[in-house]
C-alpha cells in the first residue's frame, strides 16, 4: 500500500483512544496517526501522545467536522483514513479499506451492518430521513451515508471544505458532495463494536444542524432536486385534499387543492431558474 495518514477526532475519549491507536499500529506500523484533541477535559491528549500519535489541540470544543478538517490539513500523506476514538469501528480493517480505495475509487467507506449504526432508537428516524434525502437527491442507493470510517485523498477533499459541516454531519455532507460531483464510492461491509464511553451527539441539536447542511449542499450542487421534492409534497397534499372533497364536497377544499397545485408549479419554476443559474 501507499503511505497513508489516519485522522482521529477525539473529545473526552481517554478510556478508548490508546486502545484504538495501538490496534491501528498493530496492523499498520508505518502509517501516520493524527489525533485532534477537541477541547477535551480529561486525559485524552496525554493518552494519545503516550500511545505514539501526533496530537493537535483545540483550546475548546470545535466540533467533529472541524477536528477532521484540521487533522486532514495537518496530515503528511495524501491518502487519508478517518475513524473514531471510541473503539466503535474495527480499525484492524483499515488496511482492507485502503487497499479497496487504491483500486481506483475516490472514496472507500466502511458500511456498518445491521442495527449497529443506530446508537439509539431516537437517532434512527433522523438517520432514515437523511438517508432518504441523500438517496433521493443522488438517485442512488447508499448503504451507509454517515459512517465515520472511510478513506479518500486529501488533495481531492480540500476544495470542498467550505461546504462541509463542522459538526457531526461532516461525513453525511461529504458523501452527498462526492455523489453529486460524480465521484466513485465503494462500500466495504464492517461490523461495529460497543462504544467505549458515552456518545457526544445531541439528537435534536445535531439533527437540525445536519438537516441545515444537507439542504445547503443540495441547493449548491443540485437545487432542482430539492424543489422537485417540495413540488411532490405539495402535489400529494393537493391529491389528498381532492380525495377529501370527493367524500365531503365542500367548495373550500377545491380552492385549497388548487392553491397547492399552483404553488407546486411556482416552486418548480423557481427550481428551474436556480438550476439554470447554477449552470
Amino acid at each position: 500500500m501507499n503511505p497513508f495518514s489516519v485522522v482521529i477526532p477525539a473529545y473526552n475519549e481517554e478510556r478508548g483512544i490508546a486502545l484504538v491507536i495501538n490496534a491501528i499500529r498493530a496492523r499498520n506500523p508505518h502509517c501516520e496517526i493524527v489525533v485532534v484533541n477537541d477541547g477535551s477535559t480529561d486525559g485524552t491528549a496525554s493518552a494519545a501522545e503516550s500511545a505514539g500519535s501526533i496530537v493537535l489541540r483545540h483550546p475548546a470544543n470545535g466540533g467533529y467536522g472541524r477536528s477532521l478538517m484540521d487533522g486532514i490539513q495537518a496530515a503528511q500523506h495524501d491518502i487519508i483514513v478517518i475513524t473514531d476514538g471510541d473503539g466503535t469501528y474495527p480499525v484492524e480493517r483499515i488496511g482492507d479499506l485502503v487497499r479497496k480505495f487504491e483500486e481506483g475509487f475516490d472514496m472507500a467507506v466502511g458500511a456498518r451492518q445491521g442495527t449497529q449504526q443506530y446508537d439509539s432508537l431516537l437517532r434512527a428516524p433522523a438517520r432514515l430521513l437523511f438517508k432518504f434525502l441523500v438517496e433521493f437527491t443522488t438517485g442512488a442507493h447508499i448503504p451507509d451515508i454517515n459512517s465515520g470510517m472511510r478513506s479518500f485523498r486529501k488533495s481531492q477533499v480540500l476544495p470542498y471544505f467550505p461546504d462541509l459541516c463542522q459538526g457531526f454531519s461532516f461525513t453525511t455532507t461529504l458523501t452527498l458532495i462526492y455523489k453529486l460531483t460524480g465521484k466513485f464510492i465503494v462500500y466495504l461491509p464492517i461490523e461495529c463494536r460497543k462504544r467505549i464511553g458515552k456518545s457526544k451527539v445531541s439528537v435534536i441539536r445535531d439533527s437540525l444542524r445536519t438537516l441545515q447542511y444537507v439542504v445547503e449542499v443540495i441547493v449548491t450542487y443540485n437545487p432542482l432536486k430539492l424543489f422537485l421534492l417540495l413540488c411532490l409534497l405539495l402535489s400529494a397534499l393537493a391529491l389528498a385534499t381532492f380525495v377529501w372533497w370527493i367524500f365531503s364536497p365542500q367548495p373550500g377544499l377545491l380552492i385549497v387543492a388548487s392553491t397547492f397545485i399552483g404553488f407546486s408549479f411556482f416552486l418548480f419554476g423557481i427550481g428551474l431558474l436556480a438550476y439554470l443559474g447554477k449552470r
